[in-house]
């Protein structure tokens, strides 16, 4: 057994937040992967800005104001440079980094870096690519995000559902052009079609955002004449039980985004997507096998993710070729295959 640290300084959030309501991608991710870590048997305190401490699914969760532990055999800090002086005498340190790497360029991270020079740990190849190699680390690790077992465990669909298209993300990234798109030309080539969209500021917790985010959603109730219906974002239980009966998972993409969660949830419960070739999402969509990605070339775009899209609400024989692909291919990675990289930190020299 393994004493492992990790620590996050952002939003307010414990291991019971999953189960309360909807949470941001960063923060499900350390739930899971603490949650998985103490499944396998380590000691895992998390530290965060939750209010009070707690101990949920084996998981010992204190405010990050308290204490911290001196020494660990690993410790995980989520994204903040304050957290690279916690543990200082951990054996094994490494430095989760979910955002394009950019931001590491900043002075304040890059002398923290060289000091402590940690396992810089991205989520995929993509977000590697953000990073320059000059950047100081001990080494670096691509660990990919799991999918929450309620995903993985969505029973395959006989029927193809209704032509109805569904988007679960941050509102935005890209949702407007969505929204755009949908009004005035795919709702018109297919009037029945409806667009739901589980999108909203409580996922998130930041008021800026919020303010952001406003406009968008309400440009989205506008549009309730042209089968757009704005929804309440989901805890992730209830949204995999909803997804299911959706027909596409429709979402442009942006190219700071290292993962996209939302499309690797979608794709795991059996939903074809049509995506740009944008940031990481042709690493969560293999193209015309669990649906579609296009070009993400301004000009080509909008027509070929309309054409893809409709081609999936209208042909049922196309729907059910890439809704068995997504079965098959897209539910190979659970919270435990990534908490088994993380494990292997300990032992890597």
């Amino acid at each position: 057994m393994a004493r492992i640290v990790m620590a996050d300084d952002g939003i307010a959030f414990d291991g019971r937040s999953p189960e309360r309501g909807p949470l941001g991608g960063a923060e499900s991710a350390f739930v899971a992967v603490a949650e998985a870590l103490a499944k396998r048997g380590h000691s895992v305190l998390a530290l965060s800005n939750c209010a009070a401490p707690v101990e949920h699914n084996g998981v010992t969760w204190q405010p990050i104001g308290a204490e911290a532990p001196e020494d660990a055999d690993l410790y995980i800090a989520n994204r903040g440079d304050r957290l690279l002086s916690l543990v200082p005498r951990a054996r094994r340190v490494a430095f989760w980094i979910h955002n394009p790497a950019r931001y590491l360029l900043k002075p304040r991270y890059l002398w923290k870096l060289w000091r402590r020079k940690p396992t810089l740990v991205f989520v995929g190849p993509y977000h590697a690519t953000t990073c320059p190699a000059w950047v100081p680390s001990g080494d670096w690790a691509a660990i990919p995000h799991g999918v929450d077992a309620c995903f993985l465990e969505a029973q395959p669909v006989d029927t193809p559902p209704p032509p109805r298209a569904v988007f679960t993300s941050n509102p935005l990234r890209g949702l407007d052009w969505l929204i755009e798109l949908w009004v005035t030309r795919i709702h018109p080539a297919l009037p029945k079609a409806e667009l739901h969209i589980f999108s909203g500021p409580s996922t998130y917790g930041a008021a800026a955002k919020a303010e952001r985010m406003l406009p968008v959603l309400e440009f989205a109730k506008r549009m309730s004449e042209a089968g757009v219906v704005l929804r309440e974002p989901l805890p992730k239980a209830e949204l995999a039980r909803e997804l299911p009966s959706f027909r596409v998972f429709t979402y442009r993409g942006t190219s700071d985004e290292t993962f996209c969660m939302a499309a690797a949830e979608a794709q795991a419960a059996g939903v074809p997507a049509v995506v740009c070739a944008i940031g990481s999402l042709p690493e969560r969509v293999i193209n015309r096998t669990t649906g579609f990605v296009v070009s993400a070339e301004e000009g080509r775009d909008e027509d070929e993710f309309m054409t893809a899209t409709l081609k999936l609400l209208s042909d049922d024989a196309l729907w059910s070729r890439l809704h068995a692909g997504a079965v098959a291919r897209q539910r190979g990675r659970s919270w435990d295959d990534a908490a088994a990289d993380f494990e292997r930190l300990i032992g890597s020299t």
